[in-house]
């Protein structure tokens, strides 16, 4: 890797190619990997992805040749952008007249030189690398030059990026902008198609991100400097019982003097957790992260079996929590050392204790805080945050975050423009929900976004008055806790809603369309697992057409999860083969990135398991389509393979719901699992909470289209459908249930 590079020759005129190298350096920490690869002669056509003015700029600066850029004609419509286009010898293209263009960029390549083109044809206005268009793979074939990918991160965001929705209007970075700009190996021209560099081009912008300085910081350090930038700022408002305003420099003192007492009366490294979303939650986690230990949020949901296992593998002994909390889980297995936090920190000495933290929130600078807490600058790949999960199917596996995971994710989150700092956001979820954990409790912190929390995402009447009291203007939940809001809701009640995110199960179209008819909501399906931190994909609004001649983008699509997070890579691979399946047909999902885990705490068999090849495997069945939107169509998990077919166990449930009307239930009505079958390998058992004759599902399900091998054979009536607390199906106890049935 090389670190700033010396001025390179340029088409530029000397003097005016050293000016604009150096205030380039003033505004741009420009670092790059891979510049061997670019060939020292002959024609060569480099790729890069576009999101801002100044990428010509950064490119030429890490190129040790000089490159012609080809560029938009109508730019030349102003004085200054004709006077670049003449001293740089770019190439104008065209809408009218793109021939003439492709001519010049062919006689230049033939020529022996570097052309540069953006095969996206526009800058991304939606922090998101686009979809390529195939007038690159014209000029290579014609050109039979090598095909140079490159990747630039870290320029969204500044002066000249779409970020915010505008170019130039927006405060400028005081500090120099880190860049850093990964270069791929050359392809030959014939293997240069649009799947395949896409492909290249997302693993070099992972390789990029990867080296974002803010990654190897710590995150307690990082939190306390939010928090102390703006100490009268208004961080939450905790809604558990009566409205409860709490400013960025109360949680931030409250969580110092915590921390202090903590780091004297506690000496195990993770610290358990046991609170709801709220001032409670943040203090908590905020305290031990400053402690120098790791949080280790619990999920009270869970059996008292599942809790104990979650306790021995983190090696939990101190838990800390509040005596109105333990009073609503009294099976929870409550270890001696039990803190209940506000006696701890009335028994710390209350106000007068943290009263000095207060005033050095008010009159110290935000670096200054850290050093008095003794907090370290670099926590890179050290553990962070400890969830569990069992995936819904088995036991609980302890995922260790670390710094850098969580960094990482928030970077990423932060990369867009769907939850800027002015965002109010409805925290909900709960933090031993991984999106609780990163999204609604340390993104916001970072950000500075202002949360208003609710204590269980099943309290729908007091998250709508949350929204309406308090102008909420993010709503994130699974479609389970969305849908009673449809019900419960009036249309003024949410009007102050400007962006809707679900996730951890599919979004149904019914409750999509409902939402956007009654409330004229668009709800944007995102995708994520407790071992990404957890966001993975979003979709999001398509952003705004800034002039006539511009041409639109799409920033979502109806049925899919959306496009990559900056920083992540993907691969769809036959779940049979291993093999990587053509764009467009299904296969398992595989991600790479920052935000991904390292592995199951002291569980070296399930890590193998997830891993291959530096690859994580969600288990997930998808598929990608050309613009790089990504379709989930189910779990492997949640498929039978009966007579040699795949049957998908949600497919089949939908279908069920829709033809019995249950499909706005606010519960689950039905769960098909399959079970083991001497004959086919495996049956289909429908749990089911109706009474439901086998002879008319069975006609239902033909009637609809569904094949006969789709039709569940065991009908097993219950009180209830197993449910975790994301709002998930707990596919082990669905499981247990139907091994019950054949068992009958």
């Amino acid at each position: 890797m090389a670190s700033s590079l010396l001025p390179r020759r340029s088409y530029l005129p000397h003097l005016l190619e050293i000016v604009a190298a150096a205030i380039a350096r003033i505004l741009y920490r420009v670092r790059s990997s891979g510049a061997g690869h670019i060939p020292r002669e002959g024609g060569v056509l480099l790729l890069a992805n576009h999101l801002s003015y100044v990428d010509p700029v950064l490119l030429q600066l890490t190129c040790p040749r000089p490159i012609r850029f080809m560029g938009y004609q109508g730019l030349r419509a102003h004085w200054f952008f004709d006077w670049v286009f003449r001293l740089s010898g770019a190439i104008p293209v065209s809408q009218e007249r793109p021939a003439e263009g492709m001519k010049l960029a062919l006689k230049a390549l033939q020529a022996g030189e570097v052309v540069a083109v953006f095969p996206e044809g526009h800058i991304s206005r939606t922090g998101q690398f686009m979809a390529l268009k195939r007038g690159y793979e014209v000029l290579a074939r014609r050109a039979q030059v090598p095909v140079l990918p490159a990747f630039i991160d870290g320029i969204w965001g500044s002066v000249f990026s779409f970020a915010g929705n505008s170019y130039l209007w927006k405060s400028p970075r005081l500090m120099p902008t880190d860049v850093f700009i990964a270069y791929g190996e050359p392809l030959a021209h014939d293997r240069a198609d649009r799947a395949h560099v896409r492909k290249v081009m997302l693993d070099l912008g992972a390789e990029a991100f990867e080296q974002r300085p803010v990654l190897r910081r710590h995150l307690a350090h990082e939190c306390v400097r939010s928090l102390a930038k703006h100490p009268w700022h208004l961080q939450l408002v905790d809604r558990t019982a009566e409205r409860r305003p709490v400013k960025a420099g109360q949680l931030l003192a409250v969580a110092a003097a915590f921390s202090r007492h903590l780091q004297r009366n506690v000496l195990e490294y993770r610290v358990g957790i046991v609170l709801p979303p709220g001032a409670g939650a943040f203090i908590a986690n905020l305290a031990v992260a400053c402690a120098g230990k790791v949080p280790v949020n619990l999920n009270f949901t869970a059996g008292r079996a599942a809790l104990e296992t979650s306790m021995r593998i983190g090696g939990v002994k101190t838990v800390i929590t509040a005596e109105a909390m333990k009073a609503k889980i009294p099976n929870f297995p409550w270890p001696e050392n039990t803190l209940d936090l506000p006696g701890e920190i009335k028994a710390m000495g209350g106000k007068r204790a943290i009263l000095p933290w207060l005033v050095a929130a008010w009159v110290l600078p935000n670096q200054i805080y850290p050093l008095l807490l003794g907090l370290p600058n670099i926590g890179d790949r050290a553990e962070a945050g400890l969830l569990f999960t069992s995936g819904s199917s088995g036991e609980p596996k302890g995922v260790a975050l670390s710094h850098r995971n969580i960094l990482a994710n928030c970077s990423q989150v932060s990369s867009l423009s769907i939850l800027p700092q002015s965002a109010s956001l409805l925290g909900c979820l709960p933090v031993f929900h991984s999106f609780g954990f990163t999204i609604t409790l340390w993104y916001p912190i970072i950000r500075g976004c202002h949360v208003v929390t609710v204590p269980s995402p099943l309290d729908t009447r007091r998250i709508i008055d949350s929204i309406h009291e308090e102008k909420a203007t993010v709503l994130i939940g699974a479609p389970t806790f969305v849908r009673p809001i449809l019900r419960k809701a009036k249309p003024g009640e949410l009007k102050s809603l400007e962006l809707v995110v679900t996730g951890a199960e599919k979004l149904p179209d019914d409750l999509y369309k409902a939402f956007l008819e009654q409330f004229h909501l668009e709800i944007m399906q995102g995708y994520g697992l407790t071992e990404t931190t957890p966001a993975s994909n979003i979709n999001q609004p398509h952003p705004p057409v800034t002039t006539a001649t511009a041409e639109p983008q799409v920033g979502k699509k109806t049925g899919s999860v959306g496009r990559l997070l900056p920083g992540m890579t993907v691969r769809i691979v036959h779940p049979e083969t291993g093999e990587e399946v053509p764009t467009g047909e299904q296969g398992i999902v595989w991600f790479r990135g920052a935000n991904v885990f390292s592995g199951y705490l002291d569980d070296e068999e399930k890590t193998q398991g997830a891993f291959r090849n530096g690859w994580f495997i969600t288990g997930d069945l998808g598929r990608l389509d050309e613009e790089g939107f990504l379709f989930i169509e189910g779990r492997l998990s949640r498929f039978s393979k009966i007579g040699g077919e795949m049957i998908p166990h949600g497919t089949i449930e939908q279908q069920i719901a829709k033809l019995f009307g249950t499909e706005e239930d606010e519960t689950y009505s039905f769960a098909v699992m399959g079970v083991p079958d001497p004959t086919k390998g495996e049956a289909l058992v429908l749990l089911t909470t109706r009474d439901v004759e086998s002879d008319r599902l069975r006609e239902k399900l033909l009637a609809a289209g569904l094949p006969s091998l789709w039709v569940p054979k065991i009908i097993k009536r219950v009180e209830k459908i197993p449910v975790l607390g994301t709002g998930k199906l707990d596919l082990k106890g669905c499981r247990d249930l139907a091994l019950e049935a054949i068992d009958e």
